[in-house]
């Protein structure tokens, strides 16, 4: 059978278990966010069961997460009744998220209520719905099998955003006469949507975004399937996208149907949280992403800067880590431990093509990838950890380094399968051009990869290394599984610099920040503190204190340490500035650094032996050779302005 009939074949087979799948009776669910704003959560579940013992689950390893952060500890209030009447139930003894009920016999629909307490992505003003708070279902079944109907209900006057297909909406009534405060329903006035029928997986995999200043607008109509943007804010005005934004996210939706030549979803929304009063977010999803970030960053190009690629690495998701994801981290149930060796391809390759595309779609410009890809590339050039550790261990540990601290970080590592991938896939990408004189690029690589089956809608295509390595063949023969395998399995004392100098430029460090970073830090509402990494290697706050120090730097042969606190650098009290001018003074000269250091409740002395001033990394131009990287970043498709309508 050639690969052309196994994806219509495997198409098939999708769209036969589907059919099948919905004639059986679905669990049907209303998630509650009408009191999001007290950061309550409930749901109302209803499974279809028979007499005997039954174990139901929540999710635990969540897709794009990468390991186990199913808020079990979170969901509280749960009660099970069946014909009205409680029953008892007993969480698994070893498996935390797992309950056990007996069902009676006669009983064929049992009902759960739970709630769930929710500490971030909600404010007064919005909330976002990963479907994991809520969700409870059969145990040790395919999540692909498990049939369910979702609705949820939202305050009076707030808008909805999701991939879902909606059915049909109802409002709860307002009474005459007072509330009853025992009754967590809904709250009166809340407006509930209905949906279509899917799958437990597609619904884990199709968040809900709500919110009082709620816009949903259209982009790139053009292009089918249809695209928007849903957007919430804490403040009107935030979510009032600016046309040039739009634009701009318009020319992305363009340029990845463009890069990647096929779609796998019916509609796509990007889902889109603007606040100050919450954590950040970028998490992938079929057809859809939850992207949340602070409240300004898209009010001017500036602010975007820092932010420029989020929208377009979670989109390049839908493609490459959702439609092609790798066999071992695709599991049949969310309590199925992920393997995650793979990963420097599906982040890794989105890494890179998130930021080519945002290039190229005018999100940053092509100066500004320059510069922010030089900050990359130095940063893993001068971390240590990669003299014990392969790039392939940070893949596999990732569960395990996705929380760990600044403490010592650059010898630890830490997900360096993003940036790492980054590396290697614009390697991959130049000497692709540069054994064709330019004709192919990885362009044709995706096209292959991303592409086979064409469009299809939301659907998971597993794949194994043998893979990658023969599309790559396909474009041009190369011992590609050595190139693979030099790069992400072996140690490599310094980070891969050849796409960088193959497309025409060299890392160098020069006395000042490069425009990009002076940007970043002018605009970024988290001060970055000193940048003296490259020169006396330490992290340090506005405030002094020190978040890491470089293994082998200037700074830990003087014996820092992080969360020592600077108070004075040669006899001045300590401030940004003083330290940078400390440096400057001592350059050229033997004369060191004299630091007076508080640890704990501890002060001492210490002198810094450093005299080659301040260093900042940045790409300058090899007068010879082809410039790929302004070719790889120029744009596919022509942009059109004005393309996106407001609904």
């Amino acid at each position: 059978m050639n690969k052309r009939c196994s994806f219509l074949t495997l198409a098939l087979l999708a769209l036969t278990s589907t059919v099948a799948l919905y004639a059986e009776q679905p669990i049907r669910i209303t998630a509650d966010l009408s009191e999001a704003p007290r950061k309550l959560y409930h749901a109302e579940i209803d499974i279809p069961v028979h007499a005997g013992d039954l174990t139901l689950t929540t999710p635990k390893w969540i897709p794009g997460n990468h390991r186990p952060t199913g808020p079990v500890s979170d969901i509280t209030g749960v009660v099970f009744t069946a014909n009205g009447k409680p029953l008892a139930w007993r969480r698994d003894d070893v498996e935390m998220y797992q309950f056990h009920v007996t069902i009676p016999e006669g009983v064929t629909t049992l009902h759960a209520h739970l709630d769930c307490i929710v500490t971030s992505r909600v404010t007064q003003k919005w909330a976002v719905l990963e479907w994991e708070k809520l969700l409870l279902y059969p145990a040790d079944k395919p999540v692909k099998d498990i049939p369910i109907e979702p609705s949820v209900s939202v305050p009076a006057g707030w808008g909805i955003g999701t991939a879902l297909t909606p059915t049909g909406t109802d409002t709860k009534p307002v009474p005459e006469t007072g509330v009853d405060e025992a009754d967590h329903t809904s709250t009166p006035g809340a407006v509930t949507t209905h949906y279509a029928a899917t799958t437990v997986e597609q619904l884990e995999d199709s968040p809900v975004i709500t919110g009082e200043y709620f816009h949903e607008l259209a982009l790139a109509p053009d292009i089918s399937p249809k695209h928007y943007i849903d957007v919430v804010a804490d403040e009107p005005y935030d979510s009032n996208l600016r046309p040039q934004l739009l634009d701009e996210l318009s020319n992305l939706v363009r340029e990845a149907s463009a890069a990647y030549a096929s779609h796998h979803y019916h509609v796509y929304h990007f889902l889109l949280t603007l606040s100050d009063a919450t954590d950040g977010e970028g998490l992938e999803h079929g057809q859809s992403s939850d992207n949340g970030t602070d409240e300004k960053i898209f009010s001017d190009q500036d602010h975007q800067l820092v932010d420029s690629d989020l929208l377009s690495h979670e989109f390049t998701h839908s493609w490459n880590g959702k439609y092609r994801r790798p066999a071992r981290l695709y599991q049949p149930t969310f309590e199925t431990p992920e393997q995650t060796d793979l990963l420097w391809v599906y982040e890794g390759l989105t890494e890179y093509m998130g930021n080519v595309l945002a290039t190229r779609s005018g999100l940053k410009s092509q100066s500004e990838y320059r510069d922010i890809l030089a900050m990359s590339a130095a940063n893993l050039d001068n971390k240590p950890g990669r003299e014990w550790r392969p790039t392939l261990d940070t893949a596999i540990a990732a569960s395990v380094l996705r929380e760990t601290s600044a403490t010592w970080s650059n010898w630890r590592r830490g997900q360096d399968y993003y940036q790492e991938g980054e590396l290697l896939w614009l390697d991959a990408d130049t000497l692709i051009r540069q054994r064709t004189n330019n004709q192919k690029s990885l362009t044709d690589f995706l096209h292959i990869f991303l592409g086979k089956g064409g469009n299809t809608g939301p659907l998971i295509v597993p794949y194994e290394l043998p893979e990658i390595v023969a599309d790559l063949n396909q474009v041009t023969p190369y011992d590609w599984a050595k190139f693979l395998h030099d790069r992400i399995d072996n140690i490599n004392p310094h980070a891969d610099l050849d796409g960088i100098t193959r497309g025409g430029y060299k890392l160098v460090y020069t006395a000042k920040p490069n425009a990009s970073e002076e940007i970043i830090d002018k605009t970024s509402r988290h001060p970055r503190g000193a940048n003296v990494w490259y020169s006396l290697g330490i992290r340090v706050s506005d405030s002094g204190v020190i978040s890491d120090v470089r293994w082998g730097g200037p700074a830990d042969t003087a014996r820092l340490h992080p969360g020592q606190k600077i108070i004075a650098v040669d006899g001045i009290i300590f401030s940004s500035g003083a330290l940078k001018a400390a440096i400057d003074k001592a350059k050229g000269t033997t004369e060191p650094l004299h630091l007076i250091l508080q640890s704990d409740n501890f002060v001492t002395l210490t002198d810094i032996n450093y005299h080659d001033g301040q260093r900042y990394p940045a790409l300058v131009r090899v007068d010879s050779g082809p410039d790929y990287l302004d070719d790889i970043t120029a744009p596919l498709t022509k942009p059109q302005p004005g393309s996106a309508e407001r609904q």
